[in-house]
C-alpha cells in the first residue's frame, strides 16, 4: 500500500468519525430542546391545574361579605309583613266620661300586682258579691280607735254595696243631675269600688252636714284621716288634682283598703292606685 493511499484512507475515516460526532451533537441538541419543551408544557399544565383548584376552593368558601350582609339586612317584604302582623289594633278610646264605649262587664274581677282593681276601665262582674272584707273591717276599727284617742269619732257611713244597689243609686243620680255630672262622682253599676267590699265613705260623728263634701277634708277629723290612713292600710282613693287619672272628682271622704305597705308607698308618692299599678293614662 502506498503512502498516498494510506493518507487518503485515514482522511476518509476522520471525515466519517467527524460526521458521526456531528450527528450525535445535533441529536443531543434536538433532544434537549424537546425535553425542555415538554417540561415547559408540564409545568404550565400544573400551574393551570393549581389555579383551577384554587378557584374551586374559593367557590366552596362562604362569601363572608355577602353572607354577612344577607344575615344583617332582613328581607324588606318580610319586614313589611311582620310589621303588619305586629301592628296592634288601636284601643278604643274612652268617652268624655272616661268609660270605654261598648265595654261589657267581665266574667272575673281584675287583679294587678295582686291588687283588686275597679275603675272606669276595669269593671267588676255583675255577680261579684264578696261582702265587706274582713281585713278592711278590722283595719278600719283599729284606725277608728286611734282617731278616737285624738278626739275624733269616725263613722263608716257607706261601705260594701252590691251590684243591684249601685244600679239604684246611679240611676237616682242620673235622674237628678244628668249622666255627665253623675259620672264625675258616682260609678256606673259594675264599676264601683264599693262593690269590692274594700272601701268606706268616712265622716265624723256629729258633723253630718259635711259628709260627702269636700269640706270634710278641711275639718280636723278629715285632715287626721288623710294624714294617718296609710298607717292602717287605707288610701284616699280620689285625691285632689288627680281627676284625669282616677276619673272622679276629689273625694276627701272616700278611702280604699290596700294594705299598709302599698298604702304607705302611695302616700309617700302622693299618688293614686292607678299610678302605683301602672295603669294611669
Amino acid at each position: 500500500m502506498s503512502i498516498q493511499y494510506a493518507k487518503k484512507r485515514k482522511n476518509k475515516k476522520a471525515l466519517i468519525i467527524g460526521a458521526i460526532i456531528s450527528l450525535l451533537l445535533i441529536a443531543a441538541i434536538i433532544g434537549t430542546v424537546i425535553f425542555k419543551n415538554n417540561e415547559a408544557r408540564h409545568l404550565a399544565g400544573n400551574d393551570q391545574n393549581d389555579l383551577q383548584s384554587q378557584n374551586e376552593e374559593d367557590n366552596e368558601k362562604p362569601q363572608k361579605t355577602e353572607t354577612s350582609n344577607n344575615e344583617q339586612q332582613p328581607n324588606p317584604s318580610k319586614s313589611n309583613e311582620q310589621a303588619k302582623d305586629d301592628k296592634k289594633t288601636p284601643a278604643v278610646q274612652p268617652d268624655s266620661n272616661g268609660y270605654i264605649p261598648g265595654q261589657k262587664l267581665p266574667v272575673d274581677p281584675t287583679y294587678i300586682k295582686g291588687v283588686l282593681i275597679a275603675n272606669k276601665k276595669y269593671p267588676l262582674p255583675s255577680t261579684f258579691a264578696p261582702g265587706e272584707n274582713s281585713d278592711a273591717k278590722a283595719a278600719f276599727g283599729t284606725m277608728a280607735e286611734a282617731a278616737k284617742r285624738s278626739g275624733f269619732v269616725l263613722m263608716p257611713f257607706s261601705g260594701y254595696r252590691s251590684f243591684e244597689r249601685q244600679i239604684e243609686l246611679y240611676d237616682k243620680y242620673v235622674t237628678r243631675d244628668g249622666v255627665e255630672a253623675a259620672d264625675r262622682y258616682s260609678a256606673r253599676p259594675g264599676y264601683s269600688e264599693h262593690q269590692t267590699g274594700l272601701t268606706y265613705d268616712i265622716g265624723e260623728k256629729g258633723k253630718e252636714d259635711v259628709w260627702l263634701t269636700e269640706a270634710f277634708g278641711e275639718t280636723p277629723a278629715g285632715k287626721w284621716v288623710a294624714e294617718h290612713a296609710h298607717e292602717y292600710g287605707f288610701i284616699m282613693r280620689y285625691p285632689k288634682g288627680k281627676e284625669e287619672i282616677t276619673g272622679y272628682m276629689y273625694e276627701s271622704w272616700h278611702f280604699r283598703y290596700v294594705g299598709v305597705d302599698i298604702a304607705t308607698e302611695i302616700y309617700k308618692r302622693q299618688g293614686t292606685l292607678e299610678e302605683y299599678l301602672g295603669i294611669s293614662k
